[in-house]
């Protein structure tokens, strides 16, 4: 369980980036899965999310779940009438009191938010493709919609893989290159054609660039940190046939 200094000084608010410590799950899920889109035992997931439930303090039925597809689309709640579970997109903002939101990530960057001033919650899925499309833009514009003033956020960025771990091919980097020549600094030539990707440092520009000034990071990396961490690319690279989630949660009581 990690957890941000920057969130945790509200007493209205809980919040973690849980690990995959402490759950149910046996085998490649060992233990805290909490992916329904694995191939994972669906009692042993629903388990872990009643656990996930007892220690962020919701109901079981008050832990909002996205259908994540890597999209620029964020879902908002500004009453209870708007909550819904399994919707798709990749981020969620909401103004709904003890009803905690989550994403789900095993590489891909966990993003909370806070508005103290609004009591405004987010969060956000940031993967390579949702970060480049604008997942992060669309959730800080949907603050500004619902009334905050930007200089009153407070991002978190939670565990995702480091860039050492991260390797990429020449159509990666073009895809990146593309949209912007100064995308060029988040990458590193290792080999002809080949990368490592700064993953948090480009997710850390984006924030900036939207004149965000607190940002917190827990700057632990998924790939190599596999007692607390699922990875996508560390499952490739070990040719298993599958991997788990691990879950980060926000809520106002």
């Amino acid at each position: 369980m990690f957890f941000s200094t920057k969130l945790m000084k509200f007493k209205n608010l809980k919040h973690c980036f849980f690990s995959r410590k402490n759950g149910v799950s046996k085998g490649l899920y060992e233990s805290l899965n909490c992916g329904a889109g694995s191939n994972d035992n669906k009692e042993n997931v629903l388990k872990n999310l009643e656990l996930v439930c007892k220690r962020i303090g919701c109901k079981k039925e008050s832990l909002i779940t996205l259908k994540q597809n890597h999209t620029n689309n964020v879902v908002c709640f500004n009453d209870k009438s708007d909550v819904k579970n399994k919707l798709v997109g990749d981020a969620i903002i909401s103004k709904v009191k003890m009803t905690a939101i989550s994403i789900l990530a095993a590489d891909c960057a966990p993003i909370l938010f806070y508005d103290p001033k609004n009591e405004i919650i987010a969060c956000a899925h940031a993967g390579w493709k949702g970060a480049l499309n604008g997942i992060i833009k669309n959730t800080v514009n949907k603050f500004s919609e619902m009334g905050s003033n930007i200089d009153d956020l407070i991002a978190v960025i939670g565990p995702c893989i480091k860039k050492e771990n991260y390797n990429v091919k020449n159509d990666f980097y073009e895809k990146f290159i593309s949209q912007n020549e100064k995308n060029k600094k988040f990458f590193q030539k290792f080999d002809n054609e080949k990368y490592t990707f700064d993953l948090r440092g480009f997710i850390n520009n984006e924030i900036l660039s939207l004149n965000i000034k607190n940002i917190d990071n827990i700057d632990r990396d998924t790939f190599s940190e596999q007692e607390f961490f699922y990875s996508y690319r560390r499952s490739r690279v070990n040719k298993e046939v599958d991997y788990g989630r691990c879950i980060s949660v926000i809520l106002m009581t």
